[in-house]
């Protein structure tokens, strides 16, 4: 089906891949329990996974990156991850 020959692409499609099942797994306690009460505080689990699974595929890939971009360039990237959090950060 698909060959992966880099380590750093397994890995970052791997943590994606982990981050739907959890997702997907969340939506299926939901109507398991069918209480918002209940739905509302896997909710609030998954707002963790996401900005953590957004932060490690990100490093995995500056880390792939890393020797084959300008320095200059791969602080821009960085500079934007951190953009991304200060503009979703609650004042």
């Amino acid at each position: 089906m698909f060959h992966v020959f880099d380590k750093i692409v397994f890995s970052m499609a791997a943590m994606r891949f982990l981050s739907s099942f959890i997702e997907f797994s969340a939506a299926l306690l939901m109507l398991k329990f069918n209480k918002v009460e209940t739905a509302f505080k896997i909710n609030a689990l998954l707002a963790l996974v996401g900005p953590t699974v957004l932060v490690i595929v990100t490093t995995l890939g500056l880390v792939g990156l890393a020797g084959k971009i300008p320095l200059s360039k791969m602080l821009c990237i960085a500079a934007g991850v951190c953009l991304i959090f200060i503009g979703v950060a609650k004042n």
